[in-house]
């Protein structure tokens, strides 16, 4: 089975792929989360859809072995929108090795809470800009 790809970061010439046992799930998943959003998600796509910042943006993406909540593939900025259980200890770590495996690719990745996109999404919005047009 072959598995969509992704270019990489800029300069080089190979591609992003799941590994082609992961993929089938990946995509079950992916698909899943799309169908059934978060609030804060469903919230946050309303501003990110249809190139309203400027750029287009996926929502559950699949890059490498993960599902990334929105990305940019083109400024290469991924957004997540972390609920509760994001705060333990645990899965913090996960959180940031996942992180530095995206950054390692060349991915700048922005955390929001919840509350946050759902309380103040005027400066969740003004905070991507920020990351998206950063000279």
């Amino acid at each position: 089975m072959t598995t969509p790809s992704l270019p990489l970061p800029q300069g080089e010439e190979k591609y992003i792929t799941a590994k082609t046992y992961a993929y089938p799930l990946l995509k079950q998943n992916a698909r899943s989360n799309r169908s059934e959003p978060t609030e804060a998600e469903s919230v946050l796509w309303n501003y990110l859809r249809c190139k309203q910042l400027g750029v287009k943006f996926r929502r559950q993406q699949i890059i490498e072995q993960y599902i990334v909540d929105f990305v940019c593939l083109g400024k290469q900025v991924i957004i997540e929108v972390d609920g509760k259980y994001h705060t333990t200890e645990e899965q913090k770590g996960l959180d940031d090795m996942r992180d530095e495996q995206l950054k390692s690719r060349g991915y700048k990745v922005l955390r929001f809470t919840n509350e946050e996109v759902t309380n103040n999404i005027e400066q969740v919005i003004e905070c991507i800009k920020n990351n998206l047009y950063e000279q």
